[in-house]
C-alpha cells in the first residue's frame, strides 16, 4: 500500500469525529437534557482517560517486567513529566483564554469545547501513529483494524467535543465546529503520516501522557459544571451511559483483533 493511501486511512479515522459536532448545535436545550449531555461526555472522557494512561503505561511496565530499569524511568519520567504538562498547561491557557473572555470574545462554554478538542486531538495523534507504524511494517490487516476501530472512539469524542456547548446557551457557528472537528480530529491524519516514517515509543508515550493530563484537566471542568446543574440521578445516569459507550466502541476494536 502506497504512503499516499496510508495517508488516507489516517484521515478516515480522523474525519469520523464530525458526526458528532452537529450536537453543538441544538437550540436551548431543556436544563435536564443539558446535565446528560455534558454528563454522558464526562463518561466518555473518563473512559478515554482510563485508556490512554493505560497505553501509556503499557511501556514502562514491560520495561519493568523485563528488568529494563533504564528504560522504564525514561518512559516512566516522560509519563509524569507529559500529564503534569497538559494538566498544569491547560491550566494556564485557560486562564489566559478566561482574561480575553473578559474582554468579551470568548464564552465559557466555547472556551471548553476548545480545551476538549485539543485534548483528543493529543489523544488522536498518538492513534495516528499506530496506523502509521502498522502500515510501514506491512500490517495492513491491523492497519485497517485500527482506522475502523479509532473512527468508531472519534465519533463519539466529537459529541463529547460539542456537550458543553449544546449543554449552555451557546449556539455555535458551522466554521466554529469544523474548527473543533479540525483541531480534535486531524492530528490523527498528522500522527499517521509522522508514523509511517517514525517509529519511537517514547514519543507516543509523551503525545498519550500530555493528552491524559489534558483530558483530565478537561473531566474537572465538566464535573464543576455538573454540579451547578444540580440534577444527580440524571448526572450520574449519564457518566454511565458515556462510560458505556467509550468501553462498547473499544470492544469491538479489541473484537476485530486489533
Amino acid at each position: 500500500m502506497s504512503a499516499f493511501h496510508i495517508a488516507v486511512l489516517g484521515a478516515i479515522a480522523g474525519v469520523t469525529i464530525l458526526f458528532g459536532l452537529p450536537v453543538g448545535r441544538l437550540r436551548a436545550p431543556a436544563p435536564r437534557l443539558r446535565a446528560l449531555l455534558n454528563a454522558a461526555a464526562i463518561g466518555v472522557l473518563v473512559f478515554l482517560l482510563w485508556d490512554i494512561l493505560a497505553h501509556a503505561w503499557k511501556p514502562v511496565d514491560g520495561a519493568l517486567a523485563d528488568h529494563h530499569y533504564g528504560p522504564a524511568l525514561r518512559d516512566g519520567a516522560v509519563l509524569a513529566l507529559g500529564l503534569g504538562a497538559g494538566l498544569v498547561g491547560l491550566v494556564y491557557f485557560d486562564r489566559w483564554v478566561a482574561g480575553r473572555r473578559a474582554a468579551g470574545s470568548h464564552h465559557p462554554a466555547r472556551q471548553l469545547a476548545l480545551l476538549i478538542a485539543i485534548g483528543i486531538g493529543l489523544h488522536n495523534f498518538a492513534e495516528g501513529l499506530a496506523i502509521g507504524n502498522s502500515a510501514s511494517r506491512g500490517e495492513l490487516d491491523l492497519a485497517l483494524l485500527l482506522v475502523i476501530g479509532f473512527g468508531l472512539h472519534n465519533a463519539t469524542e466529537g459529541f463529547g467535543i460539542v456537550a458543553p456547548l449544546a449543554a449552555s446557551d451557546a449556539r455555535p457557528s458551522w466554521g466554529y465546529l469544523g474548527l473543533l472537528g479540525l483541531i480534535g480530529g486531524g492530528p490523527t491524519f498528522l500522527g499517521t503520516l509522522v508514523g509511517q516514517r517514525f517509529t519511537n515509543p517514547t514519543v507516543s508515550v509523551a503525545f498519550l501522557a500530555l493528552a491524559a493530563g489534558s483530558i483530565l484537566y478537561v473531566v474537572i471542568e465538566l464535573l464543576a459544571v455538573g454540579r451547578k446543574l444540580a440534577v444527580k440521578e440524571i448526572t450520574t445516569w449519564g457518566i454511565v451511559v458515556g462510560l458505556l459507550a467509550g468501553f462498547a466502541t473499544d470492544a469491538i476494536l479489541t473484537a476485530g483483533g486489533a
